[in-house]
């Protein structure tokens, strides 16, 4: 929750984090930008590399490159076990049934438009409706658009409150026997909301419909239970777990992804091929096509061992700390306006400082080396929501500081100044 412009700046938590040991850990965070030393607080966008994902990459390219699945000699043996073991990696992450149940994709992205052409498109019929709530990022918004112009099918807008809320009253509302899909993020990038997906989960279900969660933002930065959500589906993005670009995860339902025709044929697919017709391989094969990335999945297996070693407990704790730090001294600064006061938020912190594009905030900050985001942060919905074009968002991580907080601080007043 929001503090007031009045409250005192929280102190450091006994949370079991050294963050100064944590930062040693990431190479980028000792780089200097325009003669600054890095603040880097655009997280929500891409996580940075700890050192163990960096090798773990390096040691895949340089040591083991080779095809797997495909090869009887050493290297390939050694790329397919290393790629492999990194689906039960995977599974454990997100507390899967099992590992079958995981497909590898390259980012939340391709695993949301994998399960609307694959599942979507077979099963919606002319009135169906997909529920999304009004603060998706556009790739859980245009994909079901896409799958609606295919079926006939009619994508409705969840409400969201003042907050930045879901109005579940008004999600209860919509919800009725033609809703078949509903969308729904984790945990909002554009708001930093953490949606209460296991009851949406619940009243979906009993309207007979399944549920499709981002889970982009939530992934880096608190346990993820897909048992404990209930939901159909699952999907999330290496590079903001603080793994490589261009992969990630997607998990779905057995008895769901086994109903499913693939979405892409090629090899690793297939089980036999001959031009009278073609028989698919079992899970997960069935939907990871051709050569995968293999590096990339080898180095968001490191992440994810990196993410389980430091404890999501101790995570919870520190972002939480900064978001109130930086909630307190951001909103005290005159001419904020916080964009997002959720009660139950992720470290984002959306806002506009009245005289100054989020732009020109952006850039002035950048020239004393902090890094921030300035746009519609692909939610343009919330945006028209809240009557604005565009917001500046500062975005935490578990290696963020106090430190780097107060610099945030001293840029916004600096921009004040600027434009005053």
């Amino acid at each position: 929750m929001a503090l007031a412009a009045s409250a005192s700046p929280p102190r450091r938590p006994a949370a079991p984090l050294d963050v100064e040991a944590v930062r040693r850990d990431f190479p980028i965070l000792s780089t200097r930008v325009n003669g600054k030393p890095l603040v880097y607080l655009d997280n929500a966008a891409t996580g940075q590399r700890p050192l163990a994902v960096i090798e773990a990459v390096r040691r895949s390219m340089a040591e083991q490159n080779a095809n797997v699945h495909r090869g009887v000699h050493t290297l390939s043996e050694q790329a397919t076990l290393a790629y492999d073991a990194v689906r039960e990696d995977a599974r454990a992450f997100l507390n899967a049934p099992a590992g079958h149940e995981v497909i590898f994709v390259r980012g939340t992205t391709e695993g949301i438009n994998l399960v609307a052409q694959s599942y979507g498109r077979t099963t919606l019929r002319p009135g169906d409706e997909i529920l999304l709530t009004t603060m998706e990022h556009h790739s859980n918004i245009v994909p079901w658009q896409i799958v609606a112009g295919q079926t006939g099918a009619v994508v409705r807008a969840i409400p969201i409150t003042d907050a930045g809320e879901v109005d579940l009253d008004a999600y209860r509302s919509l919800l009725g026997p033609r809703t078949k899909i509903v969308g729904v993020v984790h945990i909002s990038n554009a708001l930093g909301t953490i949606n209460p997906v296991a009851e949406m989960t619940r009243l979906a279900h009993e309207a007979g419909a399944v549920v499709v969660v981002d889970g982009a933002q939530a992934a880096p930065h608190t346990a993820v239970d897909v048992q404990a959500l209930g939901c159909d589906f699952y999907a999330c993005s290496g590079h903001k777990m603080f793994g490589p670009t261009g992969v990630g995860l997607l998990w779905g339902r057995t008895e769901l992804l086994d109903a499913m025709p693939p979405w892409q044929g090629g090899g690793d697919m297939i089980h036999t091929v001959s031009f009278t017709g073609t028989t698919f391989a079992p899970l997960p094969a069935k939907f990871e096509a051709g050569t995968p990335a293999i590096a990339e999945v080898i180095g968001l297996g490191a992440a994810i061992r990196y993410l389980r070693g430091i404890g999501f407990d101790a995570i919870g704790a520190w972002e939480h700390a900064l978001l109130e730090r930086a909630t307190a001294l951001v909103s005290a600064v005159p001419g904020v306006r916080l964009v997002g006061t959720a009660r139950q938020k992720a470290g984002v912190l959306s806002f506009t400082l009245a005289g100054v594009h989020p732009h020109d905030l952006g850039t002035i900050l950048d020239a004393d080396g902090v890094a921030i985001r300035a746009g519609h942060h692909c939610a343009q919905p919330v945006m028209d929501r809240f009557g604005v074009h565009a917001t500046a968002r500062a975005s935490f991580a578990f290696y963020n500081t106090f430190d780097e907080i107060d610099a945030l601080v001293r840029g916004l007043h600096r921009a004040r100044e600027v434009f005053a």
